[in-house]
């Protein structure tokens, strides 16, 4: 079982950043892929950005390219989300996610193990 725990939510203004880290357990080596989605309230949870394990090949939706960067840390245990030149429309729930097959990298269907969720809030 992966377990994964996300931290670093918090509010900010706009213009602002925030980093988000996802601790994952020893399993989640055996990860293909982490990701970072999110969820605003009435909305359905989306896709934000995710990074191969293997190659650190990255992939982001594009309302976060050129500001949110997807990263690892050497020991793969760890996933962070750096978030800059916030936007009011980026608050929402992020949730870090973790996929074993090699699937949709985009669907969060294909995503096996998810965390609780980290709020960020930014306002304008």
């Amino acid at each position: 079982q992966v377990q994964l725990v996300e931290s670093g939510g918090g509010l900010v203004q706009a213009g602002g950043s925030l980093r988000l880290s996802c601790a994952g357990s020893e399993r989640t080596f055996s990860a293909y892929v982490m990701g970072w989605f999110r969820q605003a309230p009435g909305k359905e949870r989306e896709f934000v950005a995710a990074i191969t394990w293997s190659g650190g090949s990255t992939f982001y939706a594009d309302s976060v390219k050129g500001r949110f960067t997807i990263s690892r840390d050497s020991a793969k245990t760890t996933v962070y989300l750096q978030m800059n030149s916030l936007k009011p429309e980026d608050t929402a729930v992020y949730y870090c996610a973790a996929q074993v097959g090699r699937s949709s990298i985009y669907n969060r269907f294909a995503y096996d193990y998810w965390g609780q969720g980290t709020q960020v809030t930014v306002s304008g």
